[in-house]
Formats: structure tokens, C-alpha cells, sequence
């Protein structure tokens, strides 16, 4: 498996854990990032430094990214 590949798994990983973290679909918070291009200017760039961290805390840097960028999605669950 290539970097690429590698950094677009993880970028499902961290979808789909906050997705299940919020009680959401995988798509909603796919959306939600996709909206405020966090796929390409968080997921992909943090790659590097987050894949080596737990579960927990990579779910709470995608949430803090989108309390910032999209705090409506959230509605407050932060």
C-alpha cells in the first residue's frame, strides 16, 4: 500500500469514528468536512502526525477541527 492509500484509509478512519462517536452517519460527517475542505486541508495534511495516536484522540482533533470550522453541524456536542 502506497502513502496515498495509506492516508485515504486513514481518512475513512477518522470519518467513520466520528461518525460513530456522534451518532451520525459516516456521510453526514463526510459531508460536513468535505464542506469546509477538511479532507484535503486536515485529514490529509495531519496524517503524518495523528496515525500514530489512539482512537480517542484523533476523534477529538476531527472534532475540535470541525467545532471550528462547522460549528453548526455539531450543535453543541463538543
Amino acid at each position: 500500500m502506497d502513502y496515498n492509500q495509506r492516508a485515504t484509509e486513514f481518512a475513512v478512519f477518522c470519518i467513520e469514528n466520528t461518525a460513530i462517536r456522534l451518532n451520525k452517519s459516516g456521510k453526514e460527517v463526510f459531508t460536513a468536512l468535505k464542506q469546509v475542505d477538511g479532507i484535503r486541508n486536515f485529514l490529509y495534511p495531519s496524517f503524518e502526525m495523528l496515525h500514530t495516536q489512539s482512537k480517542e484522540y484523533i476523534v477529538d482533533e476531527v472534532l475540535a477541527y470541525l467545532n471550528e470550522k462547522n460549528p453548526r453541524f455539531l450543535g453543541g456536542k463538543i
